[in-house]
């Protein structure tokens, strides 16, 4: 296939291997690279091809003349020799297609080049020995050639792109993903910023396709929490760490992987934002918050918070301040339609808590004084802003310009958490006793529309009794 080179490094790196690896005698080494037969895999090609094609173009009419450079970032470590599992990095998949490591994406002249780590010959060490690249080792990379079909892209070795890279012309490159890769063009910190930029912008609308992969990844995580909840009777038993690894196995089994730590608070560790040690027990009589999300094959992921009963039912004080956030919640996602501010669903749900609060006591001052941006202190209790952008980051389009995110106005086709919660530290003494430990949250996963919006994770209960009749239908 044109444009479509397939070589080996083997010649010129070792590869990589250990000090108690078995040493590799020339008998068996040449006896290893003979008798294979090969073919090529006929890929279909990818959903996301025409998609991502269309964003190229877009993305090089807003740099024209220039050279586009977005890395797909390599390993990290785990520990030692051992690296954790790859995710390629957004903006590089989105606009290519590409999860495989180490590849390279480059936009010039509004033509695109992948520039990939293909699967080596038979002809080398490389397949038997390398511990990270070696196909007996880590598995079938994809040739240059099936990389090609599938994503519509004409692929060279990323061993070429130094070369590819050399030379006059204005290149901007996506950093902090590859240091290899930003090695190889001198920094300009404005003008790199400026491209990562409009890379987070031009994620902030989603199209048809998609909005229909958030919301595959929203029902497999809806089925995530109903495994958890049908084996109650072990997580009774085995604490947090149940629910965490039950729900991980549903993100395996159906999507890509989770999108981000599972938080699995039980009791007081639902008043830390981010637990994600998920070490405690799950104890008869108190709550335990679940915020949990799958990351779907093409990598955009769902994120979803409920606060569950231990027994299945709320005491009369839980249920009071789970209705408090489930009423907040509801007026912030009421809030959401096209040309409201960002915020207005943060502004809609914090009104509500602040005036619950202000009716228990709590407030120093009273409801409307608290929510005065000059005071805000009923965010003792609320602490964290009630959405983020959602997409293929679970906190998605971080390097968008803040005056378009969050200053901003909302757009058809956006999609935003809703996810207000309140949250009593255990050692709080300005609040009644009864109160300290307990943390609820709700959030859910809602599309802006052209009338207003849609949630898209709203096959999971949200009212106190519907969560009830709902752990009635699915504990185990």
């Amino acid at each position: 296939m044109a444009g479509v080179t397939e070589q080996t490094t083997s010649e010129t790196t070792e590869p990589r291997t250990e000090s108690h690896d078995p040493k590799v005698p020339a008998a068996w080494a040449q006896f290893m690279r003979t008798g294979w037969g090969d073919r090529e895999l006929d890929l279909p090609r990818h959903p996301i091809a025409d998609h991502a094609a269309r964003r190229r173009a877009q993305l090089a009419e807003a740099f024209p003349g220039e050279r586009l450079v977005l890395p797909a970032g390599t390993y990290k470590v785990r520990s030692n020799d051992t690296d954790y599992r790859f995710r390629s990095d957004t903006g590089h998949t989105y606009f290519s297609g590409n999860q495989t490591s180490d590849a390279v994406l480059v936009i010039e002249d509004g033509e695109a080049t992948l520039y990939a780590r293909p699967r080596s010959s038979r002809e080398t060490d490389e397949f038997f020995r390398d511990r990270q690249y070696g196909e007996l080792w880590a598995g079938r990379r994809p040739s240059a050639s099936e990389i090609s079909a599938s994503l519509g892209l004409p692929v060279r070795h990323v061993d070429e792109l130094p070369a590819a890279l050399a030379g006059s012309g204005k290149t901007r490159v996506h950093r902090g993903v590859s240091a290899q890769v930003d090695g190889l063009v001198a920094a300009d910190a404005t003008r790199d910023e400026e491209f990562a930029r409009v890379v987070s912008e031009m994620r902030l609308v989603k199209d048809d396709w998609e909005i229909g992969e958030l919301q595959e990844a929203c029902d497999i995580t809806a089925l995530g929490f109903e495994d958890s909840v049908r084996e109650w009777a072990e997580v009774l038993k085995y604490g947090e760490r149940w629910i965490e690894g039950t729900f991980f196995r549903r993100a395996r089994a159906m999507g890509n992987d989770i999108g981000y730590d599972s938080i699995v608070g039980g009791g007081k560790h639902a008043t830390t934002l981010h637990w994600i040690e998920n070490s405690g027990p799950i104890t008869p009589g108190e709550l335990v918050l679940l915020d949990m999300g799958v990351e779907g094959h093409n990598l955009y992921t769902a994120d979803v918070t409920r606060t569950l009963p231990v027994d299945g039912r709320f005491t009369p004080l839980q249920r009071e301040l789970y209705d408090l956030v489930h009423a907040a919640q509801d007026a912030g996602i009421q809030a959401v339609r096209p040309g409201v501010p960002f915020l207005a669903a943060h502004d809609a749900a914090m009104a509500v808590l602040a005036h619950g609060l202000e009716g228990m006591g709590l407030l120093p001052v009273s409801a409307e004084e608290a929510l005065d941006p000059e005071s805000k202190v009923y965010a003792r209790w609320t602490l964290h802003g009630t959405s983020h952008m959602l997409g293929m980051d679970v906190h998605d389009c971080g390097n968008a310009s803040a005056d378009v995110y969050p200053k901003g106005d909302l757009a058809e086709g956006m999609v935003l958490t809703v996810e207000p919660g309140l949250y009593f530290q255990e050692d709080d003494l300005l609040v009644p006793e009864e109160l300290r430990g307990i943390g609820i949250r709700i959030e859910d996963d809602i599309l802006v529309t052209g009338d207003g919006f849609r949630n898209l994770s709203d096959s999971l209960p949200r009212t106190s009794a519907d969560v009830e009749a709902w752990m009635g239908g699915h504990r185990g």
